[in-house]
């Protein structure tokens, strides 16, 4: 699986940065959500900006994302929050490149309407077909797509996409996330995600049901916040499994760190489609055995620190469960590999694969 990841060699960067010292290539990148906002998609843009700066790129960004007077924190780089239709028409006739890191529509490629320019679309997410009364819009969704490099996040989204792609899965916070070997782990499970269907929190706690009918009362941490929060509360009672789990709320920076290196095994229990799955390396840069859903890209981000269930199937999540709290034994096995296996996602590496397919894109139009 790894060695199909487009990666290249220090050696290859090398050759690389030194053509971009002049900082002249100018570098737009659209993320509909970026920081503040927490999440895979905003956290790969936030990584892919830092990173393509520091190589010598002049890049600005824009985003849905409003500024948020909590959390000031001066980047690199220029970030233009809900720019108007003039405004992003101007930056897009700025920049040499456009870069669009979109989840599961491409509202943000409307100006290559009416510009033409170099384009890179990151495709996070599966499309679906749209339920606009614009008849425009899926003919021209399939002709910037074929007109645009496109980069997949997996192998498993990539099989997707009627379109020549590059698969580059998503980098971690490697400066970030990390294991605290003094860390005891006293406790079980860890959930880190949005509380919404797709991340299948109810699957989770129905499998706590199941092992709970066996004697088996394992405790759960649950790290995030979102529009379904009431009902999970109300779930987790109504299950009898109430005692067992803790919400915590959304958890940041060294305090999720910390949290996560308490705990011994993180449930990444989502519903199709997972196009790749952050959380995943984040738990295992943690110390984190995986056991998540095997749909979409997450088999490809767990790799060999953990298991795969059946999707969707409660019975057996709690069989895989079961398994890994009463055989603490195997969860050493599978964190010898974390090291090594993390290293084909640290930023650096995916950075330069980004530049590759940059490099690519803007030389044919020279």
């Amino acid at each position: 699986m790894i060695d199909k990841f487009v990666y290249w060699s220090a050696r290859q960067q090398q050759i690389i940065n030194p053509r971009l010292a002049s900082g002249k290539q100018k570098i737009l990148i659209s993320s509909h959500r970026f920081y503040p906002s927490v999440g895979g998609i905003e956290t790969v843009a936030l990584i892919m900006a830092e990173e393509l700066t520091k190589q010598g790129y002049n890049i600005k960004v824009i985003t849905q994302t409003p500024v948020d007077q909590n959390h000031l924190t001066d980047f690199p780089f220029d970030i233009i929050r809900r720019p108007n239709l003039l405004q992003t028409l101007d930056l897009v006739r700025w920049c040499d490149l456009f870069l669009i890191h979109n989840s599961n529509s491409l509202r943000a490629a409307w100006p290559l309407l009416v510009i033409h320019k170099p384009a890179i679309v990151v495709h996070h997410g599966q499309y679906s077909p749209s339920k606009s009364l614009f008849a425009w819009q899926e003919p021209f969704k399939n002709r910037v797509l074929r007109r645009v490099e496109n980069i997949s996040v997996s192998h498993a989204l990539a099989k997707q996409l009627n379109t020549p792609y590059t698969v580059v899965p998503n980098p971690y916070q490697d400066d970030l996330f990390f294991e605290m070997p003094e860390m005891e782990r006293p406790l079980d499970l860890v959930f880190l995600g949005r509380l919404d269907h797709q991340k299948g929190l109810d699957l989770l706690f129905k499998a706590l049901k199941l092992l709970q009918e066996q004697a088996l009362t394992p405790r759960l941490t649950v790290i995030g916040t979102g529009i379904l929060e009431k009902n999970f509360r109300r779930l987790a009672q109504d299950l009898g499994i109430g005692s067992q789990v803790h919400f915590v709320g959304e958890k940041t920076g060294l305090k999720l760190v910390h949290l996560l290196n308490d705990h011994r095994i993180m449930v990444v229990p989502s519903r199709p489609f997972e196009a790749f799955g952050i959380v995943a390396l984040e738990g295992i840069a943690c110390g984190c055995v995986v056991l998540g859903s095997a749909q979409g890209g997450l088999p490809e981000a767990i790799g060999p620190c953990g298991e795969t269930f059946i999707s969707e199937d409660v019975q057996d999540l709690a069989k895989k469960l079961s398994n890994l709290l009463h055989h603490p034994e195997r969860l050493s096995e599978y964190r010898v590999h974390a090291q090594e296996y993390l290293l084909h996602f640290r930023r650096n590496r995916i950075a330069a694969s980004y530049i590759a397919v940059v490099e690519r894109v803007l030389n044919s139009v020279l």
